[in-house]
């Protein structure tokens, strides 16, 4: 494990929140990244340069070791691209960029380097040990309510509007990484924090207008740090959400772009036609693919063109710059299917070359295994592909979990539809790094999925913690929360109660919380603690039987461990014949429910009516 120095990034925070102020007004108006680290795999660096003219000035350095290797400037002499070659032998420090007109100075930047945290290539990102909690943080607990509105920001808080700003913060979460932990969840994975400085519904962050700096709505660059840093000190992974297909309109290149081809609506392909599967259709028209690939993904988020080699470079730089910034152990990559492949594919390799232990997930959200399994690293059935992408959201054994859980049982329906979907694994180089949930913020709170119903909801959530993969639970699931049957994303992203002072139901510390929704809360904390002490869970081999009955059994198990997971949907107890599975049990074996301590044999391993019996078998 890596040693996590935290005073020196707290020096890098000046620069990062205060680097503008060295600018020169009338002529640097930006410079990104702010700031670099020394002893990166990769020596080259891109520097991208915005003021009026800049383009039309010389870059030069003076420094041993920091060379121009070359410079690119386009037609809108704004902008300027600088790329560097650091040598490895380079300390921290600063060095000068002149900027010269015919030989003269015209005005200079001081830029700094740092040295990176010792083993900082070596960072170990999220894994099966893990079980992954998503927050959108402008809806879990407000903790500055000074900071709900922004002088700098167009949109102001009014927490009665579903899509508006309600004033949680990463102030919140802090406040609150004591519940976060001791619930037992492992990693923390926050929806975009990025400045989302747009006139309206910018609260789920996914509209950035500004890629190197933390919305002040929810807080600064700084309290990033000090998130990472006391997530650190209690166990928690940092999983960071980033966007590469598109930004906001709101983003503050949208009124001087720096080339013509920066985004691909200025090309006019309109809105996306979201048919991811024309990138695989042999059949698709080729204008319905590029509408896929170019269009905006909505008027309000203009589609990036990666085919752009400043614009891919300013992004692969951009998630380097945050990895080291905020000391991250993953990312959650959004849409990922809608950027450039190529693209895609650059991005995700850069970011494993220089962190080769690293996680990241992408988002393909189709139901179909085929094409999911099409973007993980190592998948054999597509040469030119060539992804780098470690893990993806198992978006098709969601939607069979709530179909199982909803439907009767059948030749068709009920638990076949979560063993048919497991029966597709084949298709994925490394099934279990896929993130398995139940639900997320896009989507119908799973609760409602399955008819609120809490025998099948503790089905459904001791499936997701036990079977291959990484679990990722949505905040307030573990307490029921419940939003209309068609998706409403205002109400699925509903505060969580008692993040805000006054709320009359506290799920922090249980207080107001019904005798369901507390039973729930404790259901999903047991699971979680004793899902943290076991191997065969982690990283264990799956073996499962087909449903029959309404029972639906199956296995995690290693050389030393065996665990049994059995689902009864009956609303009767069900007696289990431990013949049924020769490959694993003999009439020997004793069985202990890691839950309540129950002690049972062949004999009498009876399964209570609507729930799961999760057994350490000896």
């Amino acid at each position: 494990m890596r040693t996590r120095l935290f005073g020196t990034v707290l020096i890098l925070l000046v620069l990062a929140t205060g680097a503008r102020s060295q600018m020169p007004p009338d002529i640097i108006q930006r410079l990104e990244p702010p700031f670099w680290w020394t002893g990166m795999s990769n020596p080259s660096l891109q520097l991208m340069v915005h003021g009026p003219g800049i383009g039309n000035l010389q870059p030069v350095i003076r420094n041993k070791g920091i060379t121009v290797d070359s410079i690119a400037r386009t037609d809108n002499r704004n902008y300027l691209f600088i790329y560097l070659k650091i040598s490895h032998k380079t300390s921290q420090g600063s060095f000068t960029i002149h900027f010269q007109n015919d030989g003269k100075t015209v005005t200079s930047y001081v830029y700094q380097l740092y040295d990176r945290r010792p083993n900082s290539s070596a960072r170990e990102g999220f894994s099966n040990a893990d079980v992954i909690y998503l927050v959108t943080p402008d809806r879990f607990a407000n903790g500055d309510p000074a900071n709900d509105s922004s002088p700098l920001a167009l949109e102001k808080a009014s927490r009665q509007n579903k899509n508006g700003r309600h004033g949680g913060d990463i102030q919140g979460v802090i406040n609150h990484l004591d519940y976060i932990d001791g619930m037992g969840f492992t990693a923390l994975w926050l929806n975009p924090v990025l400045e989302n400085n747009q006139p309206a519904y910018s609260y789920h962050g996914y509209s950035i207008t500004d890629f190197y700096r933390i919305d002040p709505r929810l807080g600064s660059n700084e309290k990033v740090i000090e998130l990472s840093r006391k997530a650190h000190e209690r166990g928690l992974k940092m999983i960071m959400d980033q966007v590469m297909n598109h930004c906001g309109s709101g983003h503050w290149w949208m009124n001087d772009l720096p080339s013509p081809d920066w985004l691909r609506t200025a090309q006019n392909y309109g809105q996306t036609n979201h048919l991811r599967t024309t990138l695989t259709d042999s059949y698709a028209a080729r204008s319905e693919r590029d509408r896929f690939e170019k269009g905006a993904f909505v008027p309000s988020m203009p589609d990036m063109n990666q085919d752009n080699p400043h614009l891919a470079r300013y992004l692969i730089q951009n998630s380097i710059w945050w990895i080291e910034f905020a000391d991250l152990d993953g990312i959650r990559h959004d849409t990922h299917s809608y950027a450039d492949p190529g693209f895609m594919s650059d991005w995700t390799c850069s970011i494993l070359d220089e962190y080769p232990e690293f996680n990241i997930v992408g988002e393909e959200w189709s139901l179909n295994p085929a094409m999911v399994s099409r973007w993980q690293r190592g998948y054999q059935g597509n040469a030119k592909l060539n992804s780098c992408l470690p893990s993806l959201m198992d978006f098709p054994l969601q939607m069979a979990i709530s179909q199982a859980l909803s439907e009767e049982e059948s030749s068709s329906g009920g638990f076949i539809r979560i063993y048919e979907t497991l029966a597709c694994d084949f298709l994925y180089p490394d099934p279990y790094n896929l993130v398995v949930f139940p639900d997320n913020h896009d989507m119908t709170r799973f609760f409602t999925q399955i008819g609120e119903n809490p025998g099948r909801f503790r089905l459904g959530l001791a499936f997701v913690l036990t079977t291959r993969g990484i679990p990722q639970i949505y905040y307030g699931t573990e307490i029921l929360m419940t939003s209309p049957v068609h998706r409403d994303d205002g109400l699925v992203r509903s505060d969580f109660p008692g993040g805000w002072p006054g709320d009359s139901v506290n799920a922090f510390t249980g207080k107001g919380l019904s005798s369901r929704q507390a039973e729930s809360q404790a259901f999903v904390r047991n699971l979680l603690r004793w899902r943290k002490t076991q191997p065969a869970i982690h990283s264990g081999k799956l073996m499962h039987y087909s449903p029959a009955d309404g029972v639906y059994a199956y296995f995690r198990y290693n050389e030393q461990d065996k665990i049994m997971v059995i689902l009864n949907k009956n609303v009767t107890p069900v007696d289990i014949d431990v013949s049924r599975y020769p490959e694993m049990l003999t009439r020997q074996d004793r069985f202990k429910d890691v839950l309540t301590g129950k002690e049972y044999s062949s004999d009498n391993l009876t399964v209570p009516a609507e729930s799961p019996l999760i057994l350490e078998v000896h």
